[in-house]
């Protein structure tokens, strides 16, 4: 089977990743960091006006209506160029609950937003300092009651700058029938508190809610089977932004160890610093093959999609977390200092390592895909 991506999507690939270069170099990364900025509005707007926020969007909503593959091409390229935006939490998210999961009304009110006016969104799941899992069942503190939401959420990714927000909350108070809820987020009765983040050039909220209006994201499905399906198509996505930043850590570190000498050789010219190299690259390889599987089973909705994006989203996240801790251990001492960008990959692979699921929650998703492999395979 071939897991390749076509010559148009390839083309698309390489338009996708010289728009980024120009667009969004690393000293737009830095300029977030040194200011109060949350976000590159202008870059947001720009990859707006292109479509990209619609692409998984259906035409009659304004969308795309292109597919898993093409996000996933774009997702690589942000996360190659460390892209400050919202797009993971907006549309690896909030536009594919409401796509796969609204009723036509909402559908209809919001997509269109989404897809063409740069409307940002995010999930609010999570309470208190505890990780919700996708598909537990949980007692919550947020609830509905007569259409509105009490409670608060966090940490909340993106929350500072979303619009909207899908909330999980119980649908009454004490109950323990957890549902999705569309919530505007500029409502007077929300308070957006900030927390602080390893990687300033992403946010995170606070959120908490005092009679806010909410309407329900459907009525069907528990809110614990929509968020699995949905947080497997993310989690490939962002196995991807992973690829794509690992990819570039690595590059920095081949390429400095390529020019720095040292005892007149270059570094690079060092059994040590070869097996560095070769390291990384190899765990990126590994990635990029658990990656394209996931990406493949994303795309036609295959039954292999649960063991698929675990093992991307586990592999993506060691190559990731290696390629920047030794880019900065490559670059030596000044490696470490502020003035230097090696600490931009860094954070940012801290950041996405526990995004939509940390690494321990999704070995064990691998593990509980694999048992009952096992256990099917003896049945029959």
């Amino acid at each position: 089977m071939n897991f390749e991506f076509s010559e148009d999507q390839l083309s698309f690939r390489d338009y996708v990743r010289q728009f980024l270069a120009d667009q969004c170099p690393l000293s737009l990364v830095r300029d977030i960091f040194e200011t109060d900025k949350m976000y590159a509005d202008n870059l947001w707007q720009q990859i707006t006006k292109l479509g990209w926020t619609a692409v998984t969007i259906p035409e009659e909503y304004g969308g795309l209506g292109l597919g898993q593959l093409e996000l996933c091409i774009i997702a690589e390229q942000l996360g190659r160029v460390l892209a400050p935006i919202p797009f993971s939490s907006s549309v690896y998210l909030a536009t594919d609950l409401l796509n796969n999961f609204g009723t036509k009304r909402l559908k209809e009110r919001y997509l269109p937003q989404f897809a063409k006016q740069g409307l940002i969104g995010t999930v609010a799941i999570g309470e208190h300092t505890g990780q919700f899992i996708p598909g537990a069942n949980s007692l919550l503190d947020t609830y509905v009651d007569n259409g509105k939401v009490y409670g608060c959420k966090l940490p909340v990714a993106d929350g500072l700058i979303a619009d909207v927000a899908i909330v999980m909350a119980a649908s009454a108070k004490n109950s323990n029938c957890n549902k999705l809820y569309l919530v505007e987020l500029n409502q007077q009765s929300v308070l957006k508190t900030p927390l602080a983040c390893i990687d300033p050039s992403r946010n995170a909220a606070k959120i908490s809610f005092s009679g806010t209006e909410a309407m329900p994201l459907t009525t069907s499905q528990s809110a614990a089977i929509q968020l699995q399906n949905t947080y497997e198509r993310a989690a490939v996505a962002i196995a991807f932004e992973q690829l794509g930043g690992a990819e570039a850590a690595f590059n920095t570190s081949k390429d400095y160890a390529l020019q720095r000498y040292t005892f007149g050789r270059v570094i690079a010219s060092y059994q040590g610093m070869r097996n560095k190299l070769v390291d990384i690259y190899t765990d990126i390889t590994l990635a990029r093959g658990n990656c394209y599987f996931g990406a493949w089973a994303a795309s036609v909705d295959d039954d292999e999609l649960p063991l698929a994006a675990a093992a991307a989203r586990i592999s993506s996240s060691k190559a990731y977390y290696h390629a920047s801790k030794e880019n900065i251990q490559i670059h030596g001492g000044m490696g470490y200092t502020w003035e230097m960008d090696c600490h931009f990959h860094y954070r940012r692979a801290k950041w996405l390592a526990v995004l939509f699921g940390s690494e321990r929650y999704w070995k064990n998703h691998l593990v509980n895909q694999l048992s009952n492999k096992v256990i099917d395979s003896r049945e029959r």
